[in-house]
């Protein structure tokens, strides 16, 4: 939001008061002196003098009349249009300011912070239809496979190799629509949190190796070398947030990196903290697509021909940036990829 530089609308509206009550007062004077050399009738003075202030009242009452009229009254409806706008839902309302920005006056400043609030509306919407419209499509593709396969499993025909086969493809759709709905659940359970997450101290070098051993079998069926070089750390922090991001890194390195190969987790020391390092040689990241993978749904892969639904790193950035560290990502197409996770005692919780 701007904030006022320069009070200039009450400088302005100040001082033209003053110079119209200076001017007043002093063409009273110059009056009143010219009616008492040119009579002595004091009747005839009281009277031109009571004439001459309700003259000179009414100049002021126009004058400030107007004066409230441009400067305060104009404006302020203006205002009024664009918040009853707002409020209707077009945030596509935005005020057009008379002023440069060295020049701004309370209004102006408002104005400004309206049409600041406005495009942030305005963009908030499009996040939520995108949103809505990228949760529907999502939830129709699982829905869509185990409805097909649900209905081709009734029929009493059916070998038994085939239905094997099918039930298979079933659970796989429903843990996809399961894992979707947890993460949505999470990401609005983050993003809507009044209370502070609970930190403790804990070892993150042991946190991180039982995580990586969950994963030992699948890496090793799907013929994946798995290299961990850890340093031990004690850190402040929230164990089922650092199981958020491990998980979401892991799985994806796992998910994108072919048959024979490597996959390394490292963990180092550095001063109040760690970093965590998931690297790969899978497919790799394009680089134009590199700056959105930690948004809502976004997947490199457009085809969707790899499970997931886009939800997994906008968890990992949502809880990173809870803590307070930072994650960063390097990539080479075809060469794979490799993440970096800073993360920093929590020490106003300990």
């Amino acid at each position: 939001m701007k904030k006022l530089k320069k009070s200039s609308f009450s400088m302005v509206g100040v001082l033209s008061f003053f110079a119209l009550i200076a001017f007043t007062m002093q063409v009273a004077i110059l009056v009143y002196d010219y009616i008492i050399k040119r009579t002595v009738n004091k009747g005839i003075i009281a009277v031109l003098i009571l004439i001459l202030v309700i003259i000179l009242s009414v100049i002021i009452t126009v004058f400030d009349f107007l004066r409230r009229k441009i400067m305060v009254e104009r404006p302020v409806k203006r205002i009024i249009n664009a918040t009853e706008k707002i409020a209707s839902g077009d945030f596509n309302t935005k005020l057009e300011i008379a002023h440069t920005y060295d020049k701004y006056n309370e209004f102006d400043v408002i104005m400004e912070n309206l049409n600041t609030m406005s495009a942030e509306l305005s963009k908030s919407e499009i996040l939520k239809s995108d949103f809505i419209s990228n949760v529907s499509h999502e939830i129709k593709t699982p829905l869509s496979v185990i409805q097909s396969y649900a209905t081709l499993l009734q029929d009493d025909s059916l070998d038994n190799e085939s239905r094997q086969k099918y039930s298979k493809i079933l659970l796989q759709a429903s843990k996809r629509l399961s894992d979707l709905i947890t993460n949505i659940l999470k990401l609005n359970k983050l993003e809507n949190q009044t209370i502070s997450p609970e930190y403790k101290k804990l070892n993150l070098t042991d946190t991180v190796a039982e995580i990586v051993i969950g994963y030992e079998e699948i890496i090793e069926k799907k013929g994946i070398e798995l290299e961990c070089d850890f340093d031990d750390i004690m850190l402040v922090s929230n164990s089922g947030y650092i199981e958020i991001i491990i998980n979401n890194l892991l799985s994806n390195a796992i998910k994108f990196t072919d048959k024979n190969g490597k996959i390394k987790v490292s963990l180092k020391s550095i001063s109040n903290g760690g970093v965590i390092k998931v690297s790969d040689t899978g497919c790799g990241i394009p680089k134009e697509t590199g700056k959105r993978i930690f948004e809502r749904f976004y997947q490199c892969d457009t085809s969707h021909a790899s499970e997931g639904n886009g939800l997994g790193l906008a968890l990992v950035k949502k809880v990173i940036d809870i803590m307070g560290g930072e994650i960063s990502v390097t990539s080479e197409i075809s060469k794979g990829s490799e993440f970096t996770v800073v993360l920093k005692n929590v020490e106003a919780d300990i």
